[in-house]
C-alpha cells in the first residue's frame, strides 16, 4: 500500500529501506484518486517510535492512505522534541472541523492513574465525542481501549496481580465477522499492561461483540456499532524488540519486572525474540482498512452520522 507521508517525516526513510511503498506528498497531488484520511491519536510517549510500528501495520493494502498525526493540546510531551511535534502533528483544534475516514488511538502509560485523573482527559472525552459525527471508523488500541469502553460504555478496568507482559495465545470467537477474516483458529498478540476489561462486563452491556480471547490474557478484541468502534486490548503492531526494550529498561530502573512470556527463545534474554505475531497484526489492520474504513467511506466527506443513519 503507498503511504502517504510528509516528505521529511523521520520513519519514512526506515520504512523504504524495508521495501515498503511510502509516497511523498508531491507524487501524491498527481494521483487521481480518492486516498483514505486516517489520523492517529499518538498518545505514546516515543512518539517517534508508534510512528514507525503504525505506519509498518497500515502497510499491508492496496488502499491509499493519507496519515495524519494528531497530539493533545493538555499535556507536554517529555520524550518527544517540540520541533517533531510543531512540524507534524495537528492539534485537536486544528482537526475539530475535519472528517476522517478512520482515526486510531493509541495506547498511553497511564493506565495506573485513575481516567479522570489524566491531564487529558477532558480533551479525551472531546475527541471521543467528536468521532461520532467526524469519523467513519475509530480504532483503539490497549490504554486507548481500556478509555474508550470506559467513556462508551461505563466499563471500569481491573488491576492484575502482575503486569500482563509478554506474547499470548489467543481463539478466535466468530469468524464472520469481518474483522477476522483470514485468521487461523488461534493467533499470538503481544501485552503489556497492569490492568484488564473483564469479559462479563463487555458481556453486560449488550451492545460489543467479542471476537477474540486469550486464556491466560483475557479478552483481545471486541466490536461495537457494525464496525464504528473497534477495541483492541494489546499492541498488534509492537516490532520484534519492542517488549524487549520495555523489560531492559524497567530492570535498569529496579522494577520489579518478570521476563515477558513466550518471548525469549529458551528464556534467553540475550537471545533473539522471536517474532510471532505479525502476520495476524497486519491482517487486522488490513481487515479494519478494508471493511470497516474503504468500504463504508464515501468519495466525498460528508457528516458520517448521515452515511449509518445516526
Amino acid at each position: 500500500m503507498p503511504i502517504k507521508t510528509m516528505n521529511d517525516l523521520p520513519a519514512r526513510e526506515i520504512l523504504e529501506k524495508e521495501n515498503i511503498f511510502v509516497m511523498d506528498e508531491n507524487r501524491a497531488k498527481h494521483q487521481d484518486i480518492r486516498q483514505l484520511e486516517i489520523g492517529i491519536l499518538n498518545l505514546m510517549p516515543l512518539k517517534e517510535e508508534t510512528e514507525l510500528q503504525v505506519l509498518r501495520s497500515l502497510s499491508n493494502t492496496p488502499l491509499q492512505v493519507d496519515v495524519s498525526w494528531i497530539t493533545v493540546n493538555s499535556h507536554e510531551s517529555k520524550n518527544t522534541s517540540k520541533s517533531h511535534l510543531n512540524k507534524f502533528y495537528q492539534t485537536f483544534d486544528e482537526i475539530r472541523d475535519s472528517n476522517l475516514d478512520g482515526l486510531i488511538i493509541t495506547g498511553a502509560p497511564v493506565e495506573l492513574m485513575e481516567y479522570e485523573e489524566v491531564d487529558y482527559w477532558e480533551e479525551f472525552c472531546e475527541i471521543l465525542q467528536w468521532t461520532k459525527t467526524h469519523v467513519t471508523s475509530t480504532l483503539y488500541l490497549c490504554w486507548g481501549a481500556q478509555a474508550g469502553l470506559y467513556y462508551h460504555y461505563g466499563i471500569q478496568k481491573h488491576l492484575l496481580d502482575k503486569k500482563m507482559f509478554g506474547i499470548y495465545r489467543h481463539r478466535v470467537l466468530n469468524r464472520k465477522v469481518p474483522l477476522v477474516r483470514g485468521f487461523d483458529d488461534y493467533f499470538m498478540a503481544p501485552h503489556s499492561r497492569h490492568t484488564e476489561i473483564k469479559r462479563e462486563d463487555i458481556e453486560k452491556t449488550g451492545k460489543l461483540t467479542i471476537l477474540a480471547e486469550s486464556e491466560e490474557a483475557g479478552v483481545f478484541l471486541a466490536i461495537a456499532d457494525e464496525g464504528r468502534k473497534i477495541f483492541v486490548m494489546g499492541h498488534p503492531e509492537y516490532d520484534r524488540r519492542t517488549l524487549d526494550k520495555e523489560y531492559k529498561r524497567d530492570l535498569a530502573k529496579g522494577l520489579d519486572i518478570a521476563k515477558p512470556v513466550n518471548y525469549y527463545p529458551n528464556d534467553d534474554v540475550n537471545a533473539k525474540p522471536l517474532l510471532q505475531w505479525r502476520s495476524h497484526g497486519n491482517m487486522l489492520y488490513a481487515n479494519w482498512l478494508n471493511y470497516y474504513v474503504y468500504q463504508q467511506t464515501p468519495y466525498e466527506f460528508i457528516d458520517t452520522s448521515k452515511i449509518l443513519g445516526k
